[in-house]
């Protein structure tokens, strides 16, 4: 017996489209020799659905494009597909046992996450049944994601006869998710003595990205079969009598990782969203290096625009480096200065600004002009703006409203500084495309004479040790103290994160690739007052 896992990339809304990809992996899978196909979570609609899930219509499309696919479907295969489904006026996600062109059971996801970037609390009701079916020989129990993060769904199915578990996923990577998933599904196997079959989504959705990864443990908890990361695959589960069996695909390390995540987001946000190619500022900085390289292996170099705009404070050194970058991936490169502009603007604003000195005002206008450029090259050539940001300028409002926040895409926004280099170094091991002064060289932004990151920020290893503490950990502020970091570097830090609120709410979507990002799973009010003790 072999059960095909459909590690597919859906997306959101894309009704006819997910049911042809389901329909071709379904036959794929039959030629195979599979007897059994199972889809990731609510492939027909994509995943996350969101706010379309409280929609009438939405489920009454979902249901025609079912119906529609049914007779189409191997007769001889049985499908266990994940979908929304409207049932007395409360809707769910679902997932139906296939066989013979008709629906034969129907599961409703029991546990509905309503933390971190999910909302499904809001969005479906719960199920309370089981479902559980006999198929080549073998007894399935079906769970839906969230259901195996504790014991009660998986026990329910084995109390109801299954021998083996099967879960459809669509769990978005963040890093060290993966090893997470392999230790709950161990865990589950071994207090309820069943198999597990895990299959996962795969593929950039807005802010998230899912990695696939899907695999199946068996009933000692085992991993015996592993699929490969952050690319769509039919993957074969064999059985020997009770044990599953297949092929295991090494696993990718920490910045590999991180890095696919990055351009599987990039790639499937510009494709999904009809983008032409896209268009960035480039500085002579690594993060903007990093997002160009980023771009070119996710889109191809034809699709990739850069643009180095320098100002009387550009140094010799960033021209050279942006130019030799661009030239080494052989993308479009233009050189448009910003000098005569910004003079422009000062001779404008002389009479207001006479007898006050050059402060972040003027450097602020020097990043809006640059935005200003790039969202009008946006408009008249369809290219999406790259925003080159990282979560470290992020975190510490250290960007430009309307300047270089300026963008449809931030690629870096959940990618702190210190990651940024680490990325930069793994990419090069790939093929040494980024220039080593690139990624040695004293950040600066360049706006000013003599002007360097750390002039307004702590080392960013210090920065990096303490944002991330502070704000994927929430860790409160005297815990971050008594973890190592000075009173005076942590207050900093902090005072900075909780008044940059504001612009974050103003910034342009990123890529999710930690366990807390921007967005989606940080809600802080603008508007506080409130102040963390730094002592008991």
């Amino acid at each position: 017996m072999k059960i095909a896992l459909a590690q597919m990339n859906a997306t959101v809304g894309d009704l006819a489209g997910n049911a042809a990809r389901i329909l071709e992996l379904a036959r794929e899978s039959r030629a195979a020799g599979a007897c059994l196909m199972l889809t990731p979570e609510l492939a027909l609609c994509g995943y996350p659905p969101e706010d379309l899930s409280l929609r009438t219509d939405f489920h009454a499309e979902n249901a025609r494009v079912l119906a529609d696919l049914l007779p189409q479907l191997p007769a001889d295969l049985c499908l266990v597909l994940g979908h929304p489904l409207m049932r007395d006026g409360k809707a769910h996600n679902a997932a139906s046992v296939i066989h013979g062109g008709r629906i034969q059971a129907t599961y409703h996801k029991r546990r509905l996450p309503n933390y971190a970037v999910f909302d499904e609390a809001r969005t479906f009701h719960p199920g309370d049944g089981v479902c559980v079916f006999d198929w080549g020989g073998q007894r399935f129990g079906v769970n839906i994601c969230e259901d195996i993060w504790d014991d009660e769904a998986p026990r329910l199915a084995r109390d109801a006869g299954a021998q083996v578990l099967l879960v459809m996923n669509a769990s978005p990577f963040h890093m060290d998710k993966l090893v997470q998933r392999h230790d709950l599904a161990r865990a589950r196997a071994r207090a309820c003595a069943l198999p597990i079959v895990y299959v996962n989504l795969v593929g950039g959705q807005d802010e998230l990205v899912f990695d696939g990864a899907s695999f199946a443990v068996d009933a000692n908890g085992e991993v015996v079969t592993q699929a490969p990361q952050f690319q769509e695959a039919l993957h074969l589960v064999a059985w020997r009598g009770a044990d599953p069996h297949g092929e295991m695909t090494p696993l990718l390390t920490p910045e590999a990782g991180a890095y696919q995540a990055l351009v599987t987001g990039l790639r499937d946000y510009v494709r999904k969203n009809g983008f032409t190619g896209v268009l960035l500022g480039l500085s002579g900085g690594v993060d903007s290096a990093l997002v160009l390289v980023l771009a070119v292996d996710a889109l191809g170099a034809d699709r990739v625009k850069a643009v180095m705009m320098p100002s009387q404070f550009t140094a010799d050194i960033s021209l050279e480096d942006a130019e030799t970058l661009a030239g080494n991936l052989g993308v479009r490169y233009d050189v448009q200065p910003i000098k005569r502009m910004f003079d422009t603007f000062l001779d404008e604003l002389a009479d207001e600004f006479e007898g006050l000195p050059f402060d972040q005002t003027e450097e602020n206008i020097q990043a809006r002009i640059r935005g200003v450029l790039l969202m009008a090259l946006s408009n008249k050539f369809g290219q999406l703006v790259l925003v080159a940001g990282n979560k470290s300028e992020m975190a510490c409002g250290y960007a430009t409203l309307y300047g270089d926040m300026a963008g449809g895409l931030a690629v870096l926004k959940d990618v702190c500084k210190t990651l940024v280099w680490r990325l930069a170094r793994y990419r090069n091991t790939l093929a040494a495309v980024i220039p080593e002064r690139i990624i040695t060289r004293p950040p600066s932004a360049e706006l000013r004479v003599g002007q360097t990151d750390q002039d307004s920020l702590p080392p960013y290893e210090v920065l990096d040790g303490i944002m991330v503490r502070y704000v994927e950990q929430d860790m409160a502020p005297r815990d971050i103290v008594a973890a190592g970091f000075r009173v005076e570097d942590v207050a900093h830090v902090v005072r900075l994160i909780d008044r940059a609120e504001y612009k974050r709410r103003q910034s342009p979507p990123g890529i999710r690739i930690t366990s807390r990002g921007f967005g989606r799973d940080r809600r802080y009010p603008i508007t506080s007052r409130y102040q963390a003790p730094f002592q008991e």
